[in-house]
């Protein structure tokens, strides 16, 4: 038996959360297309033969302006701890500055993996350029892939399982992950919050699960409360009518319920909380 811990590293929105939940053949990770969806870091479990990967999905790599991006930047450096393996994932745009001096001097104390996503957008003689340029860089290996098309993920996890150590398995087979089932729901309804709108409305909420109760007979309920930090935001995301909240709620409940494998009443409310993402008191009831 080999395990150990590989976590995802990169730039917001290059595309760790799709390559996490193409390995794992499962939605985990919520994917938008907008940067700084991933808040917190993910645990992935990955079980194939004799192999066990847990993989820790993270906020993109970003200078942080204002207390919940502090915590967002402490659970990029606590992954890095954890680590036995990195995959340090860039596109194919990459320039060596963009990374701080620090990330890489971390980068140095494990073995490597650089993935360079997002090659089906480029030319084969880009793609040689940007090879060229990490090559200099302390990496053990250097994979192409494109998530989003699926191409070079055997070839990716071939040589993540080249470099896990002899460990026994620290969970059951059958386990795809250690959070607990309201934290994907809460996540699946912020995704479709960050879909829905545009501008600073996604970036100024957050969800948290008021209630969550499982029923034997019937649809299992479900109460998230959705936070924003000005009243005019809640006017905005409630919508005339309340149509803008119920087109959210419905589009969760679709996801959660695929997500669970059984049929869900969701109840959405929208309330206003001041500045949250400097409220480190906060923070912390949301889990960071």
């Amino acid at each position: 038996m080999k395990s150990g811990y590989i976590s995802i590293i990169g730039k917001p929105n290059v595309g760790k959360s799709t390559l996490l939940n193409r390995l794992l053949k499962i939605k985990l990770s919520i994917v938008t297309a907008k940067p700084q969806t991933t808040r917190k870091r993910i645990l992935g479990i990955l079980t194939e033969g004799e192999y066990q990967c847990y993989f820790l999905d993270t906020p993109g790599v970003i200078e942080p302006s204002y207390a919940l991006q502090e915590q967002m930047v402490k659970q990029i450096k606590k992954a890095l701890t954890d680590a036995d393996i990195i995959i340090w994932m860039i596109n194919p745009w990459f320039k060596p500055g963009d990374y701080p001096e620090t990330f890489l001097k971390a980068c140095k104390k494990k073995p490597v993996l650089c993935v360079i996503n997002k090659i089906d957008l480029v030319q084969k003689g880009e793609l040689l350029k940007v090879i060229d340029e990490v090559k200099r860089l302390p990496v053990k290996e250097i994979i192409p892939i494109s998530a989003l098309k699926g191409k070079g993920l055997e070839a990716c996890k071939k040589n993540i399982f080249k470099y896990l150590n002899e460990n026994p398995f620290l969970y059951p087979e059958e386990d795809l992950s250690d959070q607990p089932e309201r934290f994907f729901v809460a996540e699946l309804i912020r995704e479709k919050v960050f879909t829905s709108f545009s501008k600073e409305i996604p970036y100024s909420t957050c969800v948290l699960i008021d209630e969550f109760k499982e029923r034997e007979r019937g649809k299992d309920f479900i109460r998230a409360i959705i936070y924003v930090e000005r009243k005019s935001q809640k006017g905005i995301l409630i919508g005339k009518n309340g149509e803008a909240l119920k087109k959210v709620g419905e589009q969760a409940r679709r996801a959660i319920e695929g997500f669970l494998g059984r049929g869900v009443y969701l109840e959405l409310w929208v309330k206003v909380k001041e500045k949250w993402r400097k409220d480190k008191k906060f923070l912390k009831e949301l889990g960071y």
